[in-house]
């Protein structure tokens, strides 16, 4: 599903419209999975929409040599930890073995920070499970085809990733990784996720703690 439109004011309001479309999904005791710290706000509010439970999936990206915002893959947290290398792109940035192992230990280690700070307790079961991943947008691809790979090694029952804005092309990359996408936006040309804001101030962490703490006082049924 894609629906075009000029932009979203903040991360809430993307989620609001985010929550009509996948509403209309009409999915089964659905699980829903931010991918922090940006997606925690949109998936806040999709979550209150449908009366589900909020977690986080925790994925860091790789980046390149010098250039950290240039993602050369992923890697995901969990069980079953997944590590997704875009071989290509490493050999171009000139990212060898090395340096990946070295970017994946540090990574790992932000992961485990970030554990302790937003899940008091254990991750919610995932295995046969519907989840709804939700970011806040996507450029590459390569942090959510790590966490939708991560998702089928953890047995989930049906995953739906959910997003208000995508480049076209990568779509269908992320349809073959699961099993329903909803997409709000995919303007043409694609310059960045953070342009199809007009506030796209940086999530911190204390609003992630305050979210998902939110998020658990409807999942108590309080």
């Amino acid at each position: 599903m894609i629906w075009s439109d000029q932009g979203f004011a903040n991360r809430a309001e993307a989620g609001k419209h985010l929550a009509k479309a996948v509403e209309a999904l009409g999915l089964h005791d659905p699980v829903v999975l931010a991918l922090p710290r940006g997606g925690v706000p949109v998936a806040f509010e999709v979550a209150k929409a449908l009366g589900a439970p909020l977690d986080v999936l925790l994925v860091r990206k790789i980046g390149a040599p010098g250039h950290e915002e240039y993602g050369i893959g992923a890697v995901v947290d969990g069980d079953n930890p997944q590590l997704v290398i875009d071989e290509g792109a490493a050999r171009m940035v000139g990212a060898d073995q090395a340096y990946i192992d070295g970017e994946v230990a540090r990574q790992l280690e932000e992961i485990e920070r970030r554990r302790a700070i937003y899940r008091p307790g254990p991750a919610i079961p995932l295995k046969g499970r519907t989840v709804l991943v939700v970011d806040d947008g996507i450029a590459t691809g390569g942090t959510v085809r790590a966490a939708l790979k991560a998702l089928a090694a953890a047995g989930a029952g049906k995953v739906v990733l959910a997003v208000p804005v995508a480049p076209a092309d990568v779509l269908p990359e992320m349809r073959e990784l699961c099993d329903d996408v909803v997409c709000l936006a995919s303007p043409e040309p694609f310059y960045a996720v953070g342009a199809q804001y007009s506030d796209f101030t940086q999530t911190e962490d204390e609003e992630v703690v305050k979210l998902l703490a939110d998020a658990r006082v409807w999942a108590m049924g309080d």
